[in-house]
Parts: C-alpha cells; sequence; structure tokens
C-alpha cells in the first residue's frame, strides 16, 4: 500500500507542477520552462519515493517494467490505478487553484494534449500519434538503461528527468507532449469537448511506445549478454 500511495503522490505532483506551469504561466516560461518543470518534477520525487516504489508515475513505465518482469501484475494493476487517481488530484488541485485566481480555463486550458488545431504547429492525428510513440521510445529506453545498472542509481533520478525534459521540448509545440496516459486523461477528463475526444492518441501511443522500448531493450539485452 505504501508503494500505491507514493504513486498517487509522485504523479499528482507531476501533474499539478507540469500542467499547472503550462497552464498559469506557460506564456512567461516557453517551452523550456514548461518542459524544465516537467523534469524537475520527475527529479524532485524520484529522491523522494523512489527507493519506496521505483517512482514510476506514469502507466507507460510501470508497463514497461510489467514487461521486463520487473513488476508483478497485481502491483502493475494497483500502480495504474494509484497514477490515474493522481493524475486527476494533481488537475483538481490546479482547477481549484485556477478558478480562485479568476483565470478562464476554457480559455487558458490545464495543459492538455492536443493534435490538428489543438496542437501549435497544426500536427495532425497520425501525426501526434507517431511523435507521441517515438517520444516515450525514447523516455522509456533510458529509463530502463539508467535503472538496469546499479552503479547509476545515485544518478538515475537526474537522468530520467532530464529526459523527459528533452522530449517535452521537441513535443510540447507539437502535441503538448504526453508520454503519460495518465498525466493526459486527468485534464482531458476536467476540459472534455476537443481535449476528451482526442485523449485516446495520448493514452495509446505511449503505451505502444512504452512496449516496443520494452521489447527492444529486452532483446538488446538478451543479445548482449550472449
Amino acid at each position: 500500500m505504501k508503494k500505491y500511495i507514493c504513486e498517487f503522490i509522485g504523479t499528482a505532483v507531476l501533474v499539478l507542477f507540469g500542467c499547472g506551469s503550462a497552464a498559469i504561466a506557460g506564456q512567461t516560461l516557453g517551452t523550456l520552462g514548461i518542459a524544465l518543470a516537467f523534469g524537475l518534477s520527475i527529479v524532485a520525487m524520484a529522491y523522494v519515493i523512489g527507493n519506496i516504489s521505483g517512482c514510476h508515475i506514469n502507466p507507460a513505465v510501470s508497463l514497461a517494467m510489467l514487461i521486463n518482469k520487473k513488476m508483478t501484475i497485481k502491483d502493475f494493476i494497483g500502480y495504474i490505478i494509484a497514477q490515474f487517481l493522481g493524475a486527476i488530484a494533481g488537475i483538481g488541485i490546479l482547477y481549484y487553484i485556477m478558478t480562485c485566481c479568476g483565470f478562464d480555463i476554457a480559455a487558458q486550458g490545464l495543459g492538455a494534449n492536443g493534435f490538428d488545431s489543438a496542437s501549435s504547429v497544426n500536427l495532425n492525428m497520425i501525426g501526434a500519434i507517431i511523435v507521441e510513440a517515438i517520444l516515450t521510445f525514447v523516455f522509456i529506453y533510458t529509463i530502463l538503461g539508467v535503472t538496469s545498472d546499479e552503479s547509476k542509481s545515485s544518478v538515475a533520478g537526474i537522468v530520467i528527468g532530464l529526459t523527459l525534459a528533452f522530449v517535452h521540448i521537441m513535443g510540447i509545440p507539437l502535441t503538448g507532449t504526453s508520454v503519460n496516459p495518465a498525466r493526459s486523461l486527468a485534464p482531458a477528463i476536467f476540459l472534455g469537448g476537443k481535449a476528451l475526444s482526442q485523449v485516446w492518441v495520448f493514452i495509446v501511443a505511449p503505451f505502444i511506445g512504452s512496449a516496443v522500448a520494452a521489447i527492444t531493450y529486452k532483446f538488446l539485452n538478451k543479445t548482449e549478454n550472449t
């Protein structure tokens, strides 16, 4: 239960500060600032809950760990539930804060992902699927590499956080960058409309990217050891 609580808290923090930076101060911070907000959230949480739950705070990460037999199906289900609930809690807090400040939430958004007219560069649906799958592949592949070597454990959180930041730098103008189904579903639920109708892309594509990364890493690792 401690692991699930940690995943809930970690995901809530990631979504609150990441999506919150995009929604409240996106124009001031710009792409780099928003990317760092997401990345630094991971770094902070990794060194607080990493030794308890592994700090997945992302269903795509948990899927990769399941495929590589680093967690049980029971824990996978528990993690997924905790992550989605944590994301919803994080967006709920953000929604309340923005309402108290008098923000026009429909205009400001909640850091939701999107394509076509919801993309800053009008990226189409197929393009969004490809982009999200690739970005997630890179992110998950890095996580698997850095967490499989105990000698890198002390810097794993920093490496993972910086990797999340750099995939956001490319992805924000294209889709808003998901690479995390929980992070995408939560704002879509609160916003409804187009965000909710498009969110399936940001659930399916990260899972595809994660599965491909996990299988690729598993294959290359086995090849290297034989």
